[in-house]
């Protein structure tokens, strides 16, 4: 291995506005969260509005919105996301009521809420649950801190959030019994597609690495589905087909993966890939797969501690700043923080002008809603019903469109225990929302992830490792049973992984110079030797790949 790049002088990234605001395609499955929120909050919040204990909302709301996450997963792994997803609000709910009961100190409050965040923030990073990711459970955990609570409260609002966790869960899975495939199919699919992108532009190194990674997405999918039934069986041999396609991509037509992807978004069967020989069932290597499991969760909160450090500074000072300018719901500054924090400095940037933007059409948004929301509960509750559908429907398409309804809701929901005047409630949003994109972003640069550099080193080593255990591999003339496959997919992970450092150290605004050369080398090499193990291993596309 060549030896690690001398630290380069430092260096500021300019940060952008160009772009920021840009709407992009909406999500496949744009309506699937839409719909699930929906059918989740609507059953607990009209039954409250029946019996007129409309003021508990709040707590069916923390189980309801779990309804929102793991739609992307095979219905065997979103049960147990699910589960954990409703475990983890139920966690940060009882944190938050029980605090809420033993004190009423504000600064006290918000030092436990900006911890709440900093902790659902690196979980929900280290087992990438998500989107939307650790702003709902901070929503729920932060806003329950300033609801007055005694004690003996507690276990019936949380049994009120557990009943409707339970709900959300069945709902989260109902569509399964229409559909079992649907997300494994949905994977497969995105993995066609990209790699046809990438087979038209086979010198595009952007386009190989994003073909590369939908690919090993698309394995995670098959690898997390339970029992391996036909049809993903059939997919399993769609995702070879792509890997011989990046592997051979002269000898493949990009439309006939297009066609495929096409083809898995109904509900048909599961095409059949031509040009597959018995090999196939060798190179898928599942049951060997199977044995490996994910990365231990202590080794994947490491390297997270900058990020929890900067979640908890950011959302402690945001609410400190709010408490000391007078307005009554500190919480909104804190929770606008913890809705910042990404990967890097610049998309946190990025983040916090989509934040700011949005809030600010949202309040606009809630002062045209708010006669009409208080013509009567029922009217209120339908309102945040149609809110919360098309914040999950716009913010895919750029989050600043999102939060243009995640505003309005949020104001609505503090009347469900009795009116507000609107014009204190715009004002205290506006200014939290100003204070906690400010002190949060502040907070962001200050702590600096000076462990980026060093990331991107380990992640070339263990490139650097996998290669040349494939290439020691690839030279003998009979590989022990299933040894070339363990090696390829150790390779595939790891050349994913550099990636996804390197993209995320790019970002830091104050960084010294990245190793970006050496980084190309080695993503150029280890697609070389994937593409030598998936020919050595016997797979050849009838259009003409050669071994």
């Amino acid at each position: 291995m060549s030896s690690a790049t001398p630290p380069g002088p430092s260096r500021a990234r300019r940060l952008p506005l160009a772009g920021v605001l840009r709407l992009g395609r909406p999500s496949d499955i744009w309506f699937k969260p839409a719909l699930s929120v929906v059918v989740a909050v609507a059953p607990p919040n009209l039954t409250l509005l029946a019996i007129g204990r409309l003021d508990l909302a709040m707590y069916t709301m923390a189980g309801s919105l779990c309804a929102l996450y793991a739609h992307s997963r095979p219905y065997a792994a979103r049960a147990r996301a699910l589960a954990w997803v409703v475990a983890g609000m139920l966690g940060g709910l009882g944190v938050a009521l029980v605090t809420a009961s033993l004190t009423t100190n504000a600064v006290l409050l918000v030092t436990v809420g900006a911890l709440l965040a900093a902790a659902q923030k690196t979980l929900c990073d280290a087992t990438r649950i998500g989107p939307p990711g650790p702003v709902v459970l901070s929503f729920i955990s932060s806003a329950s801190l300033f609801v007055p609570q005694t004690l003996g409260q507690v276990p019936g609002h949380l049994a009120l959030g557990a009943a409707a966790g339970a709900w959300a869960w069945i709902v989260g899975m109902a569509p399964g019994l229409v559909r079992p495939h649907g997300p494994e199919r949905r994977a497969t699919a995105y993995a066609l597609n990209t790699a046809a992108v990438s087979v038209g532009a086979p010198y595009d190194t952007r386009a190989r690495a994003a073909a590369a990674a939908a690919v090993h997405a698309a394995w995670q999918s098959l690898l997390s589905a339970g029992a391996r039934s036909g049809p993903r069986r059939a997919l399993e041999r769609l995702v070879v087909r792509t890997e011989v396609a990046l592997a051979a991509p002269a000898a493949t037509e990009p439309e006939r993966l297009r066609r495929w992807a096409r083809e898995l978004s109904g509900a048909g069967p599961v095409p059949r890939p031509d040009g597959l020989g018995d090999a196939a069932d060798e190179l898928l290597g599942v049951e060997a797969a199977l044995t490996f499991g994910p990365r231990p969760l202590l080794g994947r909160l490491a390297p997270l501690a900058p990020i929890a450090l900067r979640t908890a500074l950011g959302c402690a000072l945001a609410g400190y700043v709010s408490l000391a300018l007078g307005v009554g719901r500190p919480y909104w500054a804190l929770v606008t923080a913890a809705s910042l924090y990404q990967a890097n400095v610049t998309l946190t940037w990025s983040r916090g002008v989509q934040r700011v933007v949005g809030n600010l059409v949202g309040v606009l948004a809630f002062a045209v809603l708010a006669p009409l929301a208080h013509v009567g509960q029922a009217v209120l509750v339908l309102c945040c019903l149609a809110l919360n559908f098309g914040a999950e429907a716009l913010i895919g398409r750029n989050y600043w469109l999102g939060s243009v309804c995640v505003t309005p809701m949020a104001l609505l929901i503090t009347e469900f225990a009795h009116a507000q005047q609107p014009g204190r409630l715009i004002t205290d949003r506006v200014l939290d929302t100003l204070v906690g994109a400010l002190v949060g972003f502040v907070a962001a640069v200050a702590v600096t992830d000076r462990r980026a550099g060093d990331r991107i080193e380990e992640a070339l080593s263990t490139v650097v490792r996998a290669r040349e255990h494939a290439t020691g591999l690839l030279a003998e003339e009979h590989p022990e049973s299933g040894a070339l496959e363990s090696a390829r997919r150790g390779l595939s992970a790891a050349v994913v992984d550099l990636r996804s450092v390197t993209d995320a150290a790019s970002g830091e605004w104050w960084r010294r110079a990245l190793p970006e050369e050496r980084v190309m080398r080695a993503e150029q090499a280890g697609h070389r030797t994937l593409a030598a193990t998936v020919r050595r291993q016997g797979l050849h596309c009838r259009e003409g790949a050669q071994a």
